[in-house]
């Protein structure tokens, strides 16, 4: 597309991310009498909409003599991607990356471009105490946002903080038939994860040496030239002294370089 094929798995990431928050969500079952634990379970985490289970419930009853085995449980999905113009950052801004062992080439990639992924986190249980026993290990964390460390762009070496913000919880008691029929309990929780996307990546030629020119517009004659190249001693420390700096060829792109302005004046015109 636009002259381009790249892939960076960045929509893979976002939820590898997201599902990474919830996939260690443990219940247990506990005595009422004794207040005991009889049991530790940890519920599944599955990316896919929430229908696809309660349609497996209401239409096939057989399960329902399993129903532990499915019930709790997490599901989520992907709602919507936006645009986020709040977050939006220049347009002509660059990250440059020097290439390993290759000191004078570099990779470059523009700036990203922000997008809001909304994304729906669905809590399924067959009883009350199950489904509390979960949401009550989600909203601590959510002040209204929790954010994240991701490798974004391994290959330019960018890692960037993701918020992932809560924004609303809704409860649901679903039945099937008559009133005391309940099949399952649902809590949807809705969250914006603010992630960015980036463009291809570039390998665009090094700078070493800038040369401006002024010229008398009345003559056309040229009056004064400006040379700036970088500069760098041997022992690796920035310099502007042009005796004391190694070839401009052998200093590298990530090197910590002077600069070293040379004014060429009353020259004429060539």
């Amino acid at each position: 597309m636009f002259g381009h094929s790249f892939y960076f798995g960045s929509i893979r990431k976002y939820i590898i991310l997201f599902g990474t928050l919830f996939n260690d969500i443990m219940i247990e079952r506990v005595d009422q009498n004794t207040g005991d634990v009889l049991k530790r379970i940890k519920v599944p985490l599955s990316y896919g909409p929430k229908d696809r289970y309660l349609v497996r419930l209401k239409e096939n009853p057989d399960l329902l003599r399993q129903i532990n085995q499915i019930l709790p449980r997490m599901a989520f999905e992907i709602k919507s991607v936006t645009y986020d113009a709040d977050r939006k950052l220049n347009t002509v801004g660059r990250n440059k990356f020097v290439i390993e062992n290759e000191g004078n080439s570099i990779k470059a990639q523009y700036n990203p471009v922000p997008y809001n992924l909304d994304i729906q986190l669905s809590v399924l249980a067959r009883n009350a105490d199950d489904a509390t026993r979960i949401i009550e290990q989600i909203l601590p964390f959510f002040k209204p946002e929790w954010t994240t460390t991701i490798n974004l762009i391994p290959e330019m070496g960018i890692k960037m903080d993701i918020p992932v913000v809560l924004k609303s919880v809704r409860y649901e008691d679903t039945y099937e038939g008559s009133f005391t029929d309940r099949y399952a309990i649902v809590w949807d929780l809705e969250f914006t994860l603010k992630g960015y996307f980036y463009g291809p990546i570039s390998e665009p030629g090094i700078i070493k040496e800038v040369d401006v020119n002024f010229y008398n517009m009345t003559t056309s004659q040229k009056i004064e030239e400006i040379i700036i190249t970088p500069g760098l001693t041997a022992n690796g420390e920035p310099t502007s002294n042009a005796a004391l700096s190694i070839p401009q060829d052998d200093i590298q792109a990530n090197s910590n370089y002077g600069y070293i302005v040379d004014f060429i004046t009353n020259v004429e015109d060539l």
